[in-house]
């Protein structure tokens, strides 16, 4: 019997997963059960790599909660098989995937990695060969019989981040993910540096719960001078509606005006749940630093604290799903369950 650890790909699609067709010069998905041809490096490593592709690979784009629910789906199916999984993913929304996994896999023990690239995998120039294989390698990291990492990760342009603490920031740079307020886990260099302090505790005890249902009847609202208050009334009113991600300035200040106090208060006492997260790439909210935010305090809205807008929608979603009494949301809301918060 093998002693090697032994790591599934799962491909979504995404450009990682694409090859120029030599007469059209379009991209399209090669067939990965060939990886092996096409990176013939992945040899090297001492792991043993199966393939699982979906049948129509999609553009990240297209990435919604049924989808989030089919990869959970294979891991879940594959999960004592294998000792870790790495998720070919589109750049675009990978930071939502990883941040809905993170939600949906609990009391997850083992690495589920997300990676892509930003050229796909034969370009001369490819991002891709090094996030695939340093992704598979550092999923493949045991110690003492157990994986080195045990909860799902983004790895890109030679970091390890938390998945629901990054944000994507370039569409054009090789780095095109960041992490703004937690430090990566794992730096990967001529070593890799893994700061096990950083990582969450692997779970000993329970088994894993895969949560496949996400209540989708939510919102993103981006404050801007001068939003008008009908429109704001309008998404507000929404009537399945049941959870807002409210993005505001600074450490979480919007406007002071009777009208907008008043619609969070009619829609907080209709049941709708409110997020306030902040626009800035990096800090945190801090309701009641300043007099614009001391009435959202006041009425009850949830603090984001140093959340990600990603991370806050989808664990607005995966809250929601399982039907949380109302009086405990917002503590629980604003309780790390992932990582994905700070305390």
């Amino acid at each position: 019997m093998s002693s090697k650890a032994k790591i599934l790909l799962i491909y979504t699609g995404g450009t990682i997963g694409m090859r120029k067709d030599f007469n059209t010069g379009a991209l399209k998905a090669f067939n990965f059960s060939k990886l092996l041809q096409r990176v013939p490096e992945l040899k090297q490593l001492d792991c043993e790599i199966e393939t699982f592709t979906f049948d129509n690979p999609i553009d990240s784009s297209n990435m919604n909660p049924q989808e989030w629910a089919n990869i959970a789906t294979i891991i879940e199916d594959k999960y004592n098989a294998f000792d870790g999984f790495v998720v070919l993913h589109g750049s675009d929304t990978m930071s939502y995937s990883a941040s809905a996994l993170s939600f949906m896999l609990e009391n997850l023990a083992k690495p589920v990695i997300f990676t892509g690239s930003q050229l796909p995998i034969g370009d001369l120039r490819t991002d891709a060969k090094e996030n695939l294989i340093t992704a598979i390698q550092i999923a493949s990291l045991q110690a003492n019989g157990h994986p080195v990492v045990s909860e799902v990760c983004l790895y890109f342009e030679y970091k390890l981040y938390r998945g629901n603490r990054t944000t994507k920031i370039s569409a054009e740079h090789f780095k095109a993910f960041t992490s703004p307020n937690y430090p990566a886990l794992v730096d990967s260099g001529v070593n890799l540096k893994i700061r096990s302090e950083l990582l969450l505790p692997r779970q000993n005890s329970n088994d894993l719960v895969v949560h496949k249902k996400l209540d989708n009847n939510v919102v993103i609202v981006k404050m801007f001078p001068g939003m008008s208050e009908t429109v704001l009334e309008a998404i507000l009113a929404i009537p399945s509606l049941k959870g807002v991600v409210l993005e505001t300035y600074g450490s979480g200040n919007a406007p002071t005006e009777d009208w907008f106090i008043a619609l969070l208060v009619k829609a907080i006492n209709r049941g709708v749940h409110i997020v306030n997260v902040t626009q800035c790439s990096g800090g945190s909210v801090n309701m009641g630093q300043y007099e614009t935010s001391t009435s959202m305090k006041e009425i009850g809205i949830i603090s984001g604290k140093d959340i990600t807008t990603e991370a806050a929608i989808t664990k607005l979603m995966y809250l929601l799903s399982l039907n949380i009494p109302l009086k405990e949301f917002k503590a629980i809301y604003e309780t790390a369950i992932r990582g994905e918060i700070g305390e």
